[in-house]
């Protein structure tokens, strides 16, 4: 029999594969974009992933001024990609994440995440008071239990070695409750995916866990039923 805290992640897995499967992204927009959903919403903070930059949160953030999203509530967030995950880019998320919540007057935000950026905002909520903060946390295509082809690039780079499997950072957010904290958590997953090795890498115990199907790992940031996906999650 599940537990409480194990029947939600359960119960909000099946509502997001569901709505994956058989929404067409048409119907996405147009459910999106219902007078029910006009009510304020929390404010999104975008983390992006290792050599990127906020530029490829377009396509989502289009989705979601769709939605009824406005500009003022939407946030993303650029970083060195080639700092460690927990001396410095989660601390530096956090201070953002309050800049945020001063600027907007909103007691918590979401934080939607890709790849690297997983890390980055897990251990921020996790380590860095996020859990008072975050309401939902999404995670697309992260390492969140390593990548073997973060080896290549290990021996130089320290965000390299924080996505190996086993690495401090890894070792740590797997630690005790890999989802703390009253944070509603979700992870999307491809089964195609040739950045994160093994695909089972992203889901998280305690987290409503959704594979996509076959997607590249770039591909998740403009796929239409991943959007849907995440965009049904923070409503929820």
């Amino acid at each position: 029999m599940l537990t409480p805290r194990q029947g939600l992640p359960a119960l909000l897995t099946l509502c997001l594969t569901l709505f994956v499967t058989l929404l067409a992204p048409s119907q996405a927009r147009a459910v999106g974009g219902s007078a029910e959903r006009a009510a304020p919403r929390d404010p999104v903070v975008f983390v992006h992933g290792y050599n990127a930059d906020p530029g490829v949160w377009g396509a989502l953030r289009e989705d979601m001024r769709a939605d009824g999203y406005t500009d003022d509530r939407l946030f993303s967030w650029g970083y060195d990609t080639h700092l460690s995950v927990n001396e410095v880019l989660a601390g530096r998320l956090g201070a953002y994440v309050d800049q945020v919540r001063r600027q907007t007057g909103a007691a918590k935000v979401d934080i939607v995440g890709h790849s690297f950026g997983s890390l980055v905002s897990r251990w921020y909520v996790k380590y860095g008071g996020g859990t008072a903060a975050v309401a939902h946390w999404v995670s697309l295509a992260g390492p969140n239990h390593g990548t073997s082809t973060a080896w290549a690039c290990a021996l130089w780079d320290q965000a390299c070695r924080d996505m190996t499997p086993g690495s401090y950072v890894v070792r740590n957010l797997a630690a005790g409750d890999e989802t703390p904290g009253a944070v509603a958590y979700a992870t999307f997953r491809s089964d195609c995916d040739e950045v994160v090795n093994p695909d089972d890498s992203v889901p998280l115990t305690g987290a409503a866990n959704v594979a996509v199907g076959c997607l590249k790992h770039n591909d998740l940031l403009g796929d239409d039923a991943t959007s849907a996906g995440v965009r049904a999650f923070l409503a929820s």
